[in-house]
């Protein structure tokens, strides 16, 4: 068989259903401090078929279940989560029946997985081809010198760069989406029946998500592999599924063709789905001076060796959201580093209400340092994990403003009450609460300082659409009853449209478009601003066909 022959799906000694989970039940153990283990239900009596060549979407928020169902296609359960009733079929035989001898065999061969992060999937110390052809000579589908051949294919497929040499390259030497192009191709050079794809775009910038998105529908057609997509992003899905099931606590909402859930879902967290993003903000339009001016800034690393920025400037008026947008390696996260002082710019000025700031952090009043604040994009490393989350919020109101005892805490109760949580939750840790609840704990700890001007870096990029809206219609009201200004840093023009009031896009460390929303947003566009619109998904099938038809260049990524 040629490496990339589509599978004889009408084959007449093997069934057309490939594989059938009845009533699946996955538990899972927690251990509380101070309290007796007990029992969670993440899957609860959770049924469907897949047959060959199809790709069934599973979507849904964190904690749906979606991954955890995935992985039990291959009989799997993360940190003690197990298989307590139902049945995982494949290819007319339970899995499970096999015992680890069974899945040994299953695993890498029969059904194969792509990992949400590529990066940290691969193993640094090896070269890709080594970790590409691996589970094929595992399982002796075919010898070496075949192995790397179809890997090769697989590269060209996948629309790899350099697709006979790049194997012998290490993964830190690839850009994120070539990551996971890559690791496709892993997934698929053994040849196998199933490949679960958990969240595979999930971590890219728009402009590399369509390069990847379409080079994984393109394989799975022309390998006529089933697969499992999982994913949270309804719009991502319905570029690659024949059918999707709406997943939420663990159980089915809705199961339907792609057209009938994208055009006619009949359950309401499934209309929120579709929903999504929309979220009506007047673009404010400023006539005051700015509160934050950053001048003629260029900025790198090692000791300039690296230029990052290159006369980057950009304004931020009082209340006003001013978005800086772009994909990876644009500089965005650079120009948060130099407003904050944690990375001293080599040329160019940070003003704050008409005076220069010190280029350094240590350098600063910490008047200075109060007025600038700073919400990050992983809420999880944010946030020491030894503390409550009174003592998280707490901490600023004793740094900058000397509050503390009863009153520290009944501003902290205040500020629970601004998030939309409950004072119940000052008492809990990191660990116990959900991923948007420690970005507003976040958002909490930044206004107890009560800043002027808050730098919000993808904040909302590693959390479920439904989550994500929630945090972006909370900052907004903060704004308007505060009247703080934003510099929201992101790669996503979908969340832009709905809060910036100012724009300033950029592309490998300049500005390349920059103005109110209105303008930016208005034809005619530059190619890069072009390329960027044209890469945020939209839920209809079909839109990947017409996005890549419209491109005027390439991404930088890419």
């Amino acid at each position: 068989m040629h490496p990339l022959t589509r599978k004889d799906l009408s084959c007449p000694q093997k069934s057309d259903l490939l594989l059938d989970i009845r009533n699946l039940r996955i538990e899972a153990t927690l251990y509380p401090n101070g309290e007796r283990p007990r029992q969670v239900v993440l899957v609860d009596n959770v049924s469907l078929s897949l047959r060959r060549g199809r790709v069934l979407g599973l979507i849904g928020e964190s904690g749906a279940g979606k991954s955890t169902i995935g992985l039990a296609t291959m009989g799997y359960g993360r940190g003690g989560v197990k298989i307590t009733g139902g049945e995982v079929i494949l290819n007319g035989r339970e899995i499970l029946a096999g015992g680890k001898r069974g899945l040994r065999k299953l695993r890498g061969r029969k059904v194969c997985y792509v990992a949400q992060s590529a990066a940290a999937a691969f193993n640094p110390a090896l070269r890709l081809m080594d970790q590409v052809v691996e589970a094929a000579l595992l399982h002796g589908v075919e010898t070496r010198v075949a192995a790397e051949a179809r890997a090769i294919s697989l590269f060209k497929k996948l629309g790899l760069p350099d697709p006979d040499t790049i194997g012998k390259r290490f993964p830190h030497q690839l850009s994120g989406g070539q990551q996971q192009r890559v690791m496709t191709a892993m997934a698929l050079c053994s040849e196998p029946d199933l490949i679960v794809f958990d969240e595979p775009t999930t971590a890219l910038d728009v402009t590399t998500q369509i390069d990847v998105l379409a080079a994984i529908r393109d394989a799975i057609r022309d390998t006529g592999v089933a697969a499992l997509y999982i994913t949270h992003d309804l719009s991502v899905v319905a570029q690659v599924a024949d059918e999707i099931m709406v997943l939420r606590h663990g159980k089915i909402v809705e199961q339907g063709t792609t057209q009938q859930i994208i055009r006619e879902p009949r359950e309401q967290y499934t209309r929120a789905l579709v929903s999504v993003h929309h979220i009506s903000h007047d673009e404010k339009v400023q006539s005051i001076a700015p509160v934050l001016r950053v001048k003629g800034v260029t900025a790198g690393y090692g000791n300039g060796a690296v230029k990052v920025l290159r006369d980057v400037s950009v304004e931020l008026h009082p209340g006003q959201t001013h978005a800086v947008v772009g994909e990876s390696g644009s500089g965005k996260s650079t120009l948060g580093r130099v407003i904050t002082g944690l990375l001293p710019p080599l040329e160019g000025s940070i003003q704050f209400e008409g005076r220069e700031l010190s280029p350094l952090l240590a350098e600063r009043q910490k008047e200075d340092l109060r007025q600038v604040q700073m919400i990050h994009q992983m809420a999880d490393v944010a946030m020491n994990p030894r503390h409550t989350v009174a003592n998280i919020i707490g901490r600023p109101l004793e740094f900058y403003q000397n509050i503390s005892g009863a009153e520290r805490n009944r501003r902290v109760i205040e500020l629970l009450d601004k998030i939309e949580m409950d004072k119940s939750y000052a008492g809990r840790y990191p660990f116990e609460l959900s991923g948007g609840q420690k970005q507003r704990v976040c958002i909490a700890r930044a206004l107890a300082a009560q800043p002027k001007v808050i730098i919000c870096d993808e904040v909302t990029s590693a959390l479920d659409p439904l989550v994500a809206n929630g945090i972006l219609k909370l900052l907004l009201q903060l704004q308007e009853a505060d009247g703080v200004a934003y510099l929201f840093i992101t790669h996503d023009l979908a969340t832009v449209r709905c809060i910036s009031d100012a724009i300033s896009v950029m592309y490998q460390g300049e500005v390349v478009r920059q103005g109110p929303k209105s303008r930016v947003l208005a034809a005619p566009f530059d190619p890069y601003t072009a390329l960027l619109l044209a890469s945020v998904p939209e839920t209809e099938v079909g839109w990947l066909d017409k996005a890549i038809r419209s491109r005027r260049m390439e991404s930088a990524g890419n």
